[in-house]
């Protein structure tokens, strides 16, 4: 899976700049959802694709604002394939919770390298990561790793494949790249082909013309150890283009984000050269990302879990070409964005069969009209009344836990000390090292005690590897294909913290790095909120590192 390449960001789809050879070979030696759809922004795809469920249902809804956590009693692609004896792996984005209980090595992983949030260098990145020479998470450990982001977990995923390839075990390698997301960084290499672009397109590009190298060298992994015949493959992106789309959109309008087609039709190739799939073309049927996991269930012939009900459905009949057609059905797309506070009623699409019902108000008829421009709904009523009425049914049952938050754990063995970031702070959008930069802002964290006990609370405006002080600022740094601004310094007094019943503040010199607090905490869910102040006692923001841990 990619980050944030679209439907029009390949050469096979009609690009007319991209070049992507080894994709191209891979489309040709698949068979295609053409009508294929996650969701238009990152962790609702992922969740969806992990689990077999809607977003809003999961709780896997959006890329920050506490809302990232997958919940716990949904069943994950890992876990069912682990209880099923395969060997299991991630390398590099999650997105999906980045502290106990929700890692990756928390939901059925056995391996990974991988970094937090929503990309590099996010906020809870470590600090300064650049897409080159990083420090990932290796089985919660930092790990330095050399070389380019890309390289680095294609690298990854066919050293830890040969293991089990050579016993013959059964695996699963979930590749999930954080690239082409911004920032643009790449190779220069990979950027010159597109010079004649602008410098964010030729970057996006040239990003994308590494992925497709890597392709090219996993191909020559497979073949070398005799895994290609008996290894499904398939290649997805999470979203619609975030910076394609001025190029070469595929004829659909929107992109990442949009509620139209080109935020959530994405590509979707599948190969399995021994698994008797239907001869290799284009299926035009409407399918979603809900759809892989149940799938792979069937063509794996792995064991269901009793708990787990899907919204997705099976397409191996469709696969294997053993029919046609699927049941009819409505879809629906809806996630927490960004520019919202939360998710409400009707920020959504509908679809069914060709027809798309876009907040409730638009009605566009795919199939004459690709590219959405002719709102038909005063010519149908009757297609959006049915439709309306379907998610009238499908809110009914999302809508009574939409606004629950998952909690992060703190007092457990499994994470001790534990980081939060603005990244997970309720409903408010924090979640960049370029933000943390410049930006003044402040939320709360929903928290769960594992354990009664003493606990320390250390309160901080940087990481402890920035090594700055609460008032200073962060010198700008050049990054290997950038620069990153200089971070902004604050006239910070008094810092302050609320959990539970306590309610306390303390003041701030010039030369402190973090402010620590010592709190008794009963078992239990509760809040915690902190506030860095002026002399004047007016609030400047939140700290954006606070590390917790029981003493």
């Amino acid at each position: 899976m990619t980050d944030d390449q679209g439907y029009g960001d390949l050469s096979c789809h009609g690009n007319p700049i991209l070049k992507t050879p080894h994709l191209d070979r891979l489309h040709k030696e698949s068979v295609r959802l053409t009508d294929f759809h996650g969701a238009p922004m990152c962790t609702p795809t992922r969740g969806q694709l992990m689990t077999g469920v809607d977003a809003l249902r999961n709780g896997a809804m959006n890329v920050s604002s506490g809302r990232t956590f997958l919940r716990r009693e949904f069943p994950t692609m890992p876990e069912i394939f682990a209880e099923n004896k395969y060997r299991t792996a991630l390398f590099g984005k999650w997105h999906l919770g980045d502290n106990y209980p929700y890692r990756p090595q928390d939901r059925g992983f056995q391996e990974s390298v991988w970094f937090p949030s929503s990309h590099i260098p996010s906020a809870p990145d470590v600090w300064n990561n650049d897409y080159f020479d990083d420090v990932y998470w290796h089985n919660g450990v930092r790990k330095p790793f050399k070389g380019y982001c890309t390289d680095v977990f294609f690298r990854e995923a066919m050293q830890w494949m040969r293991s089990p390839g050579e016993k013959q075990e059964p695996f699963l390698c979930y590749l999930s790249l954080n690239t082409p997301h911004w920032p643009l960084f790449v190779p220069d290499q990979y950027r010159e082909p597109y010079r004649d672009q602008k410098r964010p397109v030729a970057s996006f590009f040239g990003m994308i013309a590494n992925i497709d190298e890597n392709m090219g060298k996993l191909e020559k992994f497979l073949r070398e150890t005799g895994l290609r015949e008996n290894t499904i493959v398939i290649f997805m992106t999470d979203n619609g283009t975030a910076g394609g789309d001025t190029v070469y959109n595929a004829g659909m309008r929107g992109k990442k984000i949009s509620l139209y087609d080109g935020g959530h039709r994405v590509p979707f190739f599948i190969r399995w050269p021994a698994g008797n799939l239907r001869a290799a073309g284009d299926v035009d049927l409407l399918t979603q990302s809900q759809d892989i996991l149940p799938t792979l269930l069937d063509l794996c012939e792995l064991k269901k879990p009793r708990v787990a009900k899907f919204d997705g459905i099976s397409l191996a009949k469709l696969l294997r070409g053993k029919t046609d057609t699927l049941p009819e059905r409505m879809l629906v797309t809806q996630f927490s964005r960004m520019d919202k506070p939360m998710p409400w009623k009707g920020d959504a699409t509908v679809l069914w069969k060709k027809w798309r019902l876009v907040s409730d108000t638009e009605l566009y008829d795919i199939a004459s009209d690709p590219g959405q421009e002719r709102n038909v709904i005063d010519q149908h009523f009757g297609i959006a009344a049915q439709m309306r009425k379907h998610y009238e049914r499908w809110w009914a049952g999302v809508q009574p836990r939409v606004n629950e938050f998952s909690p992060i754990h703190i007092g457990s063995e499994k994470e001790n000390p534990v980081l939060l970031t603005p990244c997970d702070w309720q409903d408010v959008f924090l979640d960049q090292q370029a933000q943390i930069r410049r930006t003044k802002k402040n939320g709360k964290w929903s928290l769960f005690v594992e354990r009664d006990g003493e606990y320390e609370f250390s309160l901080r405006r940087w990481p402890i590897e920035a090594n700055a002080a609460i008032t200073g600022g962060t010198a700008e740094y050049k990054a290997t294909d950038g620069v990153y601004r200089a971070g902004d310094a604050l006239p910070v007094a008094t810092a302050r913290i609320k959990v539970a019943s306590f309610n306390e503040s303390k003041p701030v010199n010039r030369s402190e790095k973090e402010k620590t607090f010592f709190i008794s905490l009963k078992r239990g869910r509760t809040d915690l909120q902190t506030w860095f102040m002026d002399d004047a006692g007016q609030e400047i923001c939140g700290a954006y590192y606070v590390y917790a841990r029981r003493k």
